[in-house]
């Protein structure tokens, strides 16, 4: 087809979708293969409508079109097959068998052997490749996920799966403009256009002058009334400014407005007439009482809503077919978009408030900060990462001379007040406090516990039920609402009143202020289940609209400020939470799951513009945005509140809740948890805070330069070291933030008092030495599995090892830990990932591995062939590269599992797309083999290192180079070119740790600055051997050759810990036993593992009661460059 008739396509696509013609629009996707219906297919495979399933597929695919679209076919065929023989229908499965699956013996005859002997067996199951499969349902489920990844892969399907961005009823539009244009040049236009005329082209006389605009085409009009609606010339005469040019969002709104009972407002539809009633009389428009014509669709801003997966997966099981996709055991594969697995479901804390918590509010910049109000009036701000209340302030007139004597009366009898609400403004730098008696307060916040009293503002008569912040013409101004049935609009920095807007019959519960097209608006609801909304003028409400079962009503935007939605609770305790279609003021999705009879008025909120939440029932209920029913629900282990509070943080990572017993539980999701372990072990860093408009994720300032005063700096003082450390400091005397502002607040003598703590027997610690009964080979590389859940080892003789721990009662979540022995894993098949080593010798094969995102597949190398191995059965899916040059180096990139950075023997580095076995390119700039390789996904850079100890930054979108830097290596202190050096990036993504034999560094990329540098002493008796970033990025562990390990602060390099190898090694006075490599646990900042020389793996954690690796070396207030030396050090050290 023509690119129009491509077009065409789309557009009677969604007028089917609008006009629920269903099965028509299916049809016409199939027919057209233009558009492929994601949500339609899931329905139809989760719902085993097989024929139907394949038919829609015919039209984008055929079985032989490609190795996808093959996988796609048997997947779904197998499963049907299978469904088959579970309900004993063996004749439906041989007629399966003989029809559908024949078609795949050409090629592979083994697999549909295989396939055809599961015919002989009483249960399939029986199959070990079957074992795992479970009932028919999660059966389709894991199935279709699959399906999805070999969809979104395959390039037939490339530019199909998402929806053009078109505005609602497009098609009834171009015919309404159609429709106008033809006869508004017309000398004598008909009053009433029928649509028939559209049939065939119109004439008529010589055109008029007049050459009007279609209504239709002026987003800020809507419809335009018939002239009986102007508003009469009565009170305030001929003079009386029209009101403001109208966003689309409000138009729709307004088609049968209520009238409003204020002289400013005409009796007609307010907003809607012109700014001038005679410009109307010299521009004639069609009249819009014609039932055919809708002139409101126009100008909808929103487009359709369809769920349109789209780009590439994660991974994609790209290669030979098997009888089973590998995910049956346990979904390890990348979830949807919308999995409710991002949903932040774990409790991790509660912080007690000791009075009922009545609103919640999140920093908008500071992520782990949470400001409550409670019912007795205090309000609190909270720290998360120390889990510290770092501000409360109790409710107080500050200038009761100056209050109204209502005020006062009440206060006279009850000196107490409830927090209605407590709100950040956009950057942070203000909150403000709505109470239940007249009162507003506003709070300056600069950081830490820095929180002073701002603005005092009486705002209404009685309760302040709402407050929000907004910026009409660009300047900050704090909404409230009240029981005294008004809106106010206030100046915050002399707390004068700007506007007030009356209109409302009953208290108003609730303000939303917002702006579309540059236009700033307020929703405001009331107590009776009236909706109203207000320009930032006198002109009066210019909606008057019915809530959803007539309730007390809270409104809000989702993040990107496209999709409005409401919730509330009536009197008789029905729930509504809705979306609205603002154009049409219409409910457009009416969400299933509130309870009946809700106790109190149910609050939600929404996150990543993809989910909503509500408390209600004692729970926690989440919906997809998308999709009208409930998703799931979680009880947060229980203690809710009826109808509790609930709040996201900005990204959706935590979630606060309110309890019972006067608390509230933070639930986090695995983001939240890494967020929250980034700063749990460091006290609130002030100068974080301290201009919210450049604050960033916490850990990103921990290396970063300092042009602020706010709070001490490392560099402005001599840290105290360990005995055997160097520190120099960078030559353009770069400072480190501090992350203990209240250093100042300790004793000066903690300086000499504190000790290296040191670590030299078994009791001292937890250690475990993973059980193996294997040959003892060294350990060449080691990692955790990034679920935690388990250790893989690659061993120098090229065998793979793994240890997975067991969920048990010592062990309830399963992750790995040195108080319970795992297992050494293998599958059932009893085979082992072994490597090809062609024929290197294995003393000169330099092992290398990388595991991708969802721990489904590992990338290794020994020499040899590279392989990928599948996690769940230890098959070789594929082998590829054979040397020379070898490999000696893997890394997926972040974005994209299929495509992989390989380091090589020769120095060069390929990328490589395992999906289409293609290099993409080759890079040149290092001398030596390569021995580390890391990506920074916000830099989008790739940074390598090599033998020759020289770094290379690389851009990630062109591949080209952009610097490189050799390391820094005192006379002395060995060759460089003959060691290894790794790169690893921090949380932050910008600063980066190389490590050498002879020093650790950070760097801050991509310029390669170096921030700080720690050398090996002279007289240490080993070099270092491996590194590593704890997975907070707060600590660094060090191996060395002597066995010992060190543990270092981070944003220091002052060791903090020395573990020596007594501590977890048995004495062997006749084997020299060490750490070749270190590797940290995934969410746990103080577990690491230790891969060694002997084969040995062994976990070490601190004693429980410790929690963690000794303390930092408090530093000192003092001034002028930090100048340590070695000796310096030591002295310090050894105070």
């Amino acid at each position: 087809m023509s690119s129009l008739s491509r077009e065409l396509v789309f557009l009677i696509l969604q007028f089917l979708d609008e006009e629920k013609f269903k099965e028509t629009v299916h049809k016409l996707e199939q027919e057209s293969g233009f558009f492929f219906n994601m949500r339609y297919f899931e329905d139809t495979v989760t719902n085993g409508e097989w024929d139907e399933v394949e038919k829609y597929l015919s039209g984008f695919t055929k079985v032989d079109d490609n190795r996808y679209s093959m996988k796609i076919f048997f997947e779904i065929r197998k499963q049907k097959y299978l469904e088959a023989l579970d309900k004993r229908d063996r004749a439906k499965g041989v007629d399966i068998l003989v029809k559908d699956l024949k078609v795949f013996a050409a090629f592979n005859e083994e697999l549909f052997k295989e396939i055809t002997q599961l015919l002989t067996l009483e249960n399939f199951r029986d199959n070990e490749q079957l074992s795992k499969y479970g009932d028919t349902k999660s059966a389709r489920g894991i199935m279709l996920a699959e399906l999805k990844k070999l969809i979104e892969a395959n390039p037939l399907f490339r530019d199909k799966l998402q929806f053009p961005t078109l505005k609602n009823s497009r098609l009834r539009t171009l015919i309404n403009q159609s429709l106008n244009w033809q006869h508004q040049l017309c000398k004598n236009p008909r009053p009433n256009p029928d649509i028939k005329t559209l049939f065939v082209d119109h004439s008529c006389g010589q055109p008029n002058g007049a050459r009007a605009p279609s209504p239709v085409t002026n987003p800020l009009m809507g419809a335009v009334p018939k002239a009986v609606a102007f508003p009469p010339l009565s009170v305030h005469g001929p003079f009386q400014p029209g009101p403001a040019a109208l966003p689309t969002s409000l138009t729709g709104w307004m088609a049968n407005p209520a009238p409003v009972p204020h002289p400013s407002a005409s009796a007609g539809p307010i907003g809607l007439s012109a700014p001038n009633n005679a410009a109307i009389l010299k521009r004639p428009r069609t009249p819009t009482n014609n039932p055919a014509m809708d002139y409101q669709t126009a100008d909808s801003e929103h487009i359709l809503k369809r769920t349109r997966p789209f780009g590439i997966s994660d991974e994609v099981n790209n290669l030979q077919v098997n009888i089973l996709p590998v995910t049956y055991a346990s979904q390890t594969h990348g979830q949807s978009s919308y999995s409710s697995d991002d949903l932040p479901k774990t409790p991790v804390m509660a912080l007690n408030q000791g009075s009922a918590v009545k609103s919640m509010d999140f920093h908008p910049a500071q992520q782990i900060l949470l400001l409550v109000g409670t019912n007795m009036g205090d309000v609190m701000v909270w720290e998360l990462g120390s889990r510290e209340r770092i501000a409360i302030r109790n409710f107080t007139v500050w200038e009761l001379g100056a209050r109204s004597m209502g005020l006062q009366a009440s206060l006279t009898n009850d000196c107490t007040a409830s927090v209605n609400r407590v709100v950040w403004s956009p950057d942070g730098s203000l909150f403000g406090v709505a109470y239940s008696k007249h009162i507003v307060h506003l709070y300056s916040y600069h950081g830490s516990d820095d929180v002073k009293n701002y603005r005092e503002i009486e705002a209404h008569v009685g309760s302040v039920n709402d407050l929000a912040f907004s910026y009409p013409n660009d300047r900050l101004s704090v909404v409230t609402c009240g029981e005294d049935r008004v809106i106010k609009v206030w100046e915050p920095v002399t707390g004068n009143l700007k506007f007030t807007f009356e209109g409302h019959e009953a208290a108003v519960y609730s303000v939303c202020p917002h702006h579309k097209e540059n236009i700033q608006f307020i929703f405001s609801t009331a107590t009776d289940g009236k909706i109203k909304a207000w320009l930032y003028d006198n002109l009066g409400s210019r909606v008057d609209y019915d809530a959803p079962g007539r309730s007390p009503t809270t409104m809000a935007y989702s993040a990107d400020g496209t999709r409005l939605f409401s919730c509330g609770t009536n009197k008789e305790g029905e729930s509504h939470l809705v979306e609205w279609n603002e154009s049409e003021g219409t409910v457009k999705l009416a969400y299933v799951g509130l309870g009946k009879r809700s106790v109190g008025v149910v609050q939600f909120d929404t996150t990543k513009n993809r989910f909503l939440a509500a408390g209600d029932e004692f729970m926690v209920k989440f919906w997809d945005m998308d999709n009208v029913n409930l998703l799931t629900s979680i009880d947060a282990e229980g203690g809710l509140t009826a109808a509790p509070c609930i709040r996201f943080n900005k990204d959706g990572a935590l979630l606060a809740v309110s309890t019972n017993d006067n608390s509230v539980k933070i639930l986090a999701n695995s983001d939240g948890i890494r967020l929250l372990r980034t700063v749990e072990n460091r006290t609130f860093d002030a100068s974080r805070v301290a201009s919210a408009a450049v604050v960033k994720a916490p850990g990103i300032g921990n290396y970063a330069s300092v042009n602020a005063t706010v709070g001490p700096s490392i560099g402005d003082r001599a840290a105290p070291v360990a005995p055997f450390v160097g520190i120099t400091s960078n030559s353009d005397n770069r400072t480190l933030v501090d992350v203990k502002p209240r250093i100042a607040d300790e004793p000066v003598e903690a300086a000499r008092t504190w000790k290296l703590t040191e670590i030299s027997e078994p009791s001292q610690c937890r250690s475990l030495r993973l059980p193996d009964n294997s040959t003892a080979m060294r350990v060449s590389r080691l990692i955790y599995t990034n679920s935690g859940l388990a250790i893989l080892a690659l061993a120098s003789n090229a065998v793979h090892k793994l240890w997975k721990w067991q969920r048990n009662d010592r062990n309830l979540n399963g992750k790995a830990t040195a108080s319970v022995v795992p297992q050494l894993w293998q599958p059932s098949s009893g085979i082992l990932m072994t490597n090809d080593m062609s024929e290197t010798n294995p003393e000169d094969a330099v092992p290398c591995f990388a595991l991708s995102k969802n721990d489904s597949y590992v990338m290794s190398a020994s020499g040899g062939k590279i392989s990928l191995f599948n996690m769940m059965t230890f098959k070789t899916m594929t082998t590829f590269m054979p040397p020379p040059p070898a490999a000696t180096f893997l890394a997926f990139h972040p974005q994209d599992n299929n495509i992989i950075a390989i380091g090589m023997e020769d120095s060069s580095i390929q990328i490589y797309n395992v999906r289409i076995d293609e290099v993409k390119t080759k890079l040149k700039g290092h001398q030596k083999r390569i021995t580390g390789l890391a990506f920074s996904h916000s830099l989008n850079v790739l940074v390598s290192s090599g033998a020759d100890a020289q770094l290379c930054v690389w851009s990630t979108d062109g591949w080209e180079k952009q610097t490189s830097k050799f390391l820094e290596v005192p006379p002395g202190r060995g060759s460089a070119s003959l060691a290894d050096t790794r790169v690893q990036f921090h949380l932050d993504q910008t600063h980066l740790l190389a490590v050498h034999e002879s020093q650790i560094a950070i760097y801050e990329a991509p310029k390669f600055e170096r921030l700080k540098q720690w050398f090996l002493p002279r007289e240490a008796t080993g070099p270092i051997t491996h590194a590593t970033f704890s997975c907070d990025s707060q600590s660094i562990y060090v191996s060395f050759e002597d066995g010992s390990v060190g543990v270092l602060t981070a944003s220091t390099l002052s060791l903090r810990c020395r573990i020596n190898a007594t501590a977890y090694l048995p004495p062997n006075p006749s084997m020299r036993v060490y750490p070749l490599v270190i590797a940290a646990h995934p969410s746990e900042p103080n577990q690491f593992a230790l891969g060694l020389t002997d084969g040995g793996v062994h976990v070490l954690e601190p004693l429980e009661m410790e929690g963690k690796w000794g303390t930092s070396p408090p530093v000192e207030n003092g001034a002028g460059p930090s100048t340590t030396s070695v000796a310096a050090g030591s002295e310090q050290a050894q105070r």
